[in-house]
């Protein structure tokens, strides 16, 4: 789910398709829509998006359609039917995929039969008007047949050399469906073309892109692909990785469609399902190759985010099919990081979440490659819960002074005020007084104030939290940048999504500024080219909805001379140089330890001055 949209928020519901579209749309028979509802089996169908359990002859869950800490969605197998008794949402499968898939009934009735392999009749309408959806995901399928017959072919020698490298055997390399991109600046361009896809369609599935001579040139070239698929197998969009060493960047994907989007794709999601639900966990990995290092391991439960943190979409996402996760990051500090923030994102989803401790500066991969299969299966097994490996990592910085004492305590607190379940938070409150050798009072106050939303000013203690909120200044910069993009969703690009979620400070202004972003994805323009203000309060949380309607009203803080694309990339710019100059500081914290590995720190910082004199020349 989008950040700041509703459950169910895209503005192309059934109820929403003009007539003449529905009639492009074609008929489908009425015996061939009874047969997909008599052959579909809906707990299976649910069970892909749902932890359902049996009870007695039906099956219950936490309701898909609104929060909810008691399950009360059941799913009758027997009648083919749904019903939750909190939100009073029901019906078959085919009304179940147009409400949560936000599907028409065609396109709703065409993707079960797809499954069933029940053939579809048209008694109206052509094959080429049946919806965007349905023509972006034939687009992906025939660029997916396309890379997979590279690989097989000569030109794809090197990349089958390179997975084999990697130890991937050829049944892995199925299972995955993995490809090759030739490295050919139009080579995707002309098979889809000679396949009679629309370049239109391709461009919008981020297969190819348009360039300044308004020809097109494929978007991957000379990489390993990855596809990746939505929950019920379909291609949605391509990872890709480089596999010569001087190639950049590392890793490449597809851009962001109306069927991909990266905040709320896991990558493995559809292989991983049965055995999540054999093994009652999930496994959240950082890359491709992590999850397929996994899968070779035996551990098939393993999901990983698509080039962007994990969001609290993924952890909705996770949270209906399973109440544990473990995550698996590098084993170096820039992992560990991540998996703290990680952490942040999961606890106030109700899960409960281990974490594996890998060697420093070794992945998934190398862990496998060193040690084995068996190894890597007792280190998964054996994972202690993720605030304890917290905790542990914390106390080896030293907790002997009181302001020793005082840096451990407001590091982890903000991950325990984030435990959504009392008794768990007060248990973890009391460990981290044990282990931190500080009064249980002190740490419940410190985390009370957390939870209240206390700020740096107010007490010290709390001068480290995980996400910091904004200040009054920062407050209106956020607001501004909101305002800018309302006017100029033009701006929004993948790279400024995941710039603005990693740097802004946490506020109600930054998720209204994510949640235009995602409107503006969604293709809800207006004819002026600015927001559909009236899809955006159609679709947004009910609490953004006001803080939209006066950042369009009052736009007083624009500053009618200087160009909107200047001011955004000015305020955003200084949020980066806060984030940039705070891991400095932390590096040359770092290297003035004892046992700090210099080469290591020296090569980070190079980088991180790099990104700083390319920050400045970007806002200059």
């Amino acid at each position: 789910m989008a950040r700041g949209l509703k459950r169910g928020g895209s503005l192309k519901r059934a109820g929403h398709r003009s007539r003449l579209e529905r009639q492009r749309l074609g008929r489908i028979p009425e015996d061939t829509i009874q047969e997909v509802r008599d052959r579909a089996d809906i707990v299976a169908l649910i069970g892909r998006y749902v932890e359902l359990k049996q009870s007695g002859r039906n099956w219950k869950g936490r309701c898909p359609f609104h929060e909810e800490k008691t399950p009360s969605f059941n799913v009758n197998p027997d009648r083919g039917i749904f019903h939750c008794f909190g939100c009073q949402k029901g019906g078959n499968a085919i009304t179940f995929l147009v409400e949560f898939e936000n599907l028409t009934f065609p396109e709703a009735v065409r993707s079960l039969a797809s499954d069933l392999g029940i053939e579809v009749p048209e008694t109206g309408g052509r094959r080429e008007d049946r919806g965007e959806r349905e023509a972006l995901y034939e687009s992906i399928e025939t660029a997916q047949r396309c890379y997979r017959d590279h690989l097989s072919a000569p030109e794809g020698k090197g990349a089958r050399e390179y997975l084999q490298r990697r130890g991937l055997d050829d049944a892995t390399i199925d299972h995955f469906g993995l490809g090759f991109a030739p490295d050919s600046w139009d080579s995707l361009v002309g098979q889809l073309d000679r396949a009679r896809v629309d370049r239109k369609v391709s461009t919008s599935a981020g297969l190819i892109m348009e360039g300044r001579s308004k020809g097109h040139y494929d978007r991957l070239r000379g990489r390993v692909t990855f596809p990746i698929a939505d929950v019920r197998g379909r291609t949605i969009a391509f990872g890709a990785r480089a596999m010569a060493a001087d190639q950049e960047p590392k890793y490449l994907n597809t851009s962001e469609s109306p069927v991909y989007h990266k905040r709320r794709a896991l990558y493995g999601l559809h292989h991983a399902l049965e055995p999540m639900r054999r093994a009652g966990r999930a496994i959240v990995a950082e890359g491709y190759f992590d999850v397929i290092a996994l899968y070779r391991a035996g551990l098939g439960e393993a999901v990983a985010t698509c080039g962007t943190a994990l969001t609290p979409d993924h952890a909705r996402d996770l949270r209906r099919r399973t109440a544990n996760v473990t995550l698996l990051f590098d084993g170096d500090q820039a992992g560990q990081n991540a998996m703290e923030k990680a952490l942040a994102i999961l606890l106030p989803e109700g899960l409960r979440v281990r974490a594996v401790s890998l060697p420093d500066g070794q992945d998934p991969d190398d862990f496998l490659a060193a040690q084995g299969a068996e190894a890597l299966q007792n280190l998964v097994d054996r994972a202690p819960d993720a605030i304890e490996a917290v905790i542990r990592r914390v106390l080896l910085k030293g907790c002997t002074s009181p302001a020793e004492k005082a840096d451990a305590v407001r590091h982890v607190a903000p991950l325990v005020a984030a435990i959504s379940d009392p008794i768990e938070r007060s248990e973890h409150a009391r460990r981290l007084a044990i282990a931190t050798g500080t009064e249980p009072s002190a740490v419940e106050s410190v985390i009370r104030k957390v939870q209240s939303g206390g700020s740096a000013e107010a007490d010290e203690s709390l001068a480290q939290t995980l996400t910091p909120r904004a200040s009054g200044g920062e407050e209106r910069h956020l607001r501004l940048i909101a305002l800018i993009l309302t006017r100029h969703p033009g701006f929004v690009t993948d790279e400024f999504c995941s710039q603005m979620q990693e740097v802004l400070p946490d506020s109600p202004y930054k998720r209204l500024a994510l949640a235009i972003a995602d409107a503006a994805a969604e293709g809800w323009l207006a004819t002026e080219g600015g927001i559909d203000l009236g899809a955006c309060e159609a679709q947004f949380e009910p609490e953004l909805v006001p803080l939209l309607r006066d950042v369009v009203v009052d736009d007083s803080m624009l500053d009618q001379e200087t160009p909107a694309s200047e001011m955004l990339v000015h305020l955003v710019g200084r949020y980066v140089a806060k984030d940039l100059e705070a891991r400095e500081k932390e590096l040359k914290r770092q290297m003035q330890e004892p046992d700090a590995d210099l080469q290591s720190l020296l090569q980070e910082r190079q980088q991180l001055l790099e990104r700083k004199r390319a920050s400045v020349s970007a806002s200059s």
